[in-house]
């Protein structure tokens, strides 16, 4: 039997959490001299205040929603994928291959080609780190982050002196064709009378995104592969008794999980500069993690995760905008959710776990 009911695990932790982290963040900003509630308000308000803050929540968000459930399609196998902002860098090399070097009459077809060449690329460098896990015994959280540097030197060379426009000096690829270009989201709800931020970079890949967790949770909870994938990782034991091939778990969920942080790409490559530039993935593929660990590794609760770090983000910069708190106060506050519904999980989760039982107890 369980210890606490799954709505407790799901939705009470993670507030409970959020709370914790809240009232220490507002002690923070209190002893540097500033006004909490007004750090708040200000946050709220620019970045869900006006479309144009909703537009840049949701284009973080969907970054975060890519490599948030990349991270959790690894953890479903008991594997700790922190090469999600390598894959991305990668993924975007997809991107700009596929968006640069193919005629495209319209941008869904070029959208689908991009979505399967980030994923394909995505995978690819996730599957050397997979194999060195799976035949090796190297462990992944050691490879992928040394693949994350690996991954941006590529990028850097690639960028320098492969894919730069002849006579420029950016360390950039060309810009996409205008027939590649991905409509925003006020392009898709003006037709429907919805005003939207023109200035906002959410883009359609936002649709790509949702449709991403509903795949991932159709994949993780109602397939025999998902099946095997969560029996891998409760049990290893288990699940070689069941003729379970830990190689063949190994590989695919890496594979799956760096093909959906590549995913990433069509957002921050295709959607939003289209054109390829040095750190484009911008530490999104670190959030994911923080986004899956929050999100219980369940598609539905990264989809949350991922909007409240775009709301942090955006209102974080609002908040660097327009007051004296400094912007390194704001990666602080984002440490300190991150902190709470990760690493400091247990300590909320313990004192309910006891509180559930002596109601249970209480009840027979």
């Amino acid at each position: 039997m369980d210890k606490m009911p799954k709505w407790a695990d799901v939705v009470l932790i993670p507030v409970i959490s959020l709370i914790l982290a809240a009232i220490l963040s507002a002690l923070v900003i209190v002893a540097i001299g500033e006004d909490p509630v007004e750090a708040v308000n200000l946050m709220v308000t620019g970045a869900l205040g006006s479309t144009y803050g909703w537009g840049y929540t949701l284009y973080y968000a969907t970054n975060f929603m890519f490599t948030g459930l990349a991270v959790a399609v690894a953890f479903h196998a008991r594997m700790f994928n922190i090469g999600g902002e390598g894959q991305a860098m990668l993924g975007g090399l997809g991107v700009a291959m596929v968006c640069l070097y193919v005629p495209w009459p319209h941008w869904s077809l070029a959208l689908l080609a991009a979505c399967a060449g980030a994923m394909i690329f995505g995978a690819a460098w996730a599957a050397v780190p997979a194999y060195l896990q799976a035949k090796r015994g190297s462990h992944i959280v050691i490879t992928t982050i040394m693949f994350n540097f690996i991954a941006a030197a590529v990028l850097n060379y690639m960028l320098v002196n492969v894919m730069r426009p002849q006579g420029s000096m950016d360390p950039a690829s060309a810009r996409f064709p205008e027939a590649v270009h991905l409509p925003t989201l006020h392009e898709l709800l003006a037709p429907i009378g919805i005003s939207f931020s023109k200035a906002a970079p959410a883009n359609v890949t936002l649709l790509v995104a949702i449709l991403a967790c509903f795949v991932v949770w159709a994949l993780i909870w109602r397939t025999r592969l998902g099946y095997e994938i969560r029996a891998y990782g409760h049990s290893e034991t288990g699940a070689l008794y069941a003729g379970i091939s830990p190689v063949k778990i190994t590989m695919i969920a890496m594979l799956i999980s760096g093909a959906l942080a590549g995913l990433m790409a069509t957002n921050n490559v295709m959607g939003e500069a289209e054109r390829l530039v040095l750190n484009s993935t911008e530490g999104a593929g670190f959030i994911g993690i923080a986004v899956a660990l929050m999100g219980r590794s369940h598609p539905f609760g990264v989809f949350l995760a991922a909007i409240l770090f775009g709301f942090l983000y955006q209102g974080g910069a609002e908040l660097a905008l327009w007051t004296s708190i400094p912007r390194e106060l704001i990666v602080v506050i984002q440490a300190l959710v991150i902190l709470f519904t990760g690493a400091l999980d247990n300590m909320v989760r313990m004192p309910l776990e006891k509180m559930f039982l002596a109601m249970r107890k209480g009840k027979a």
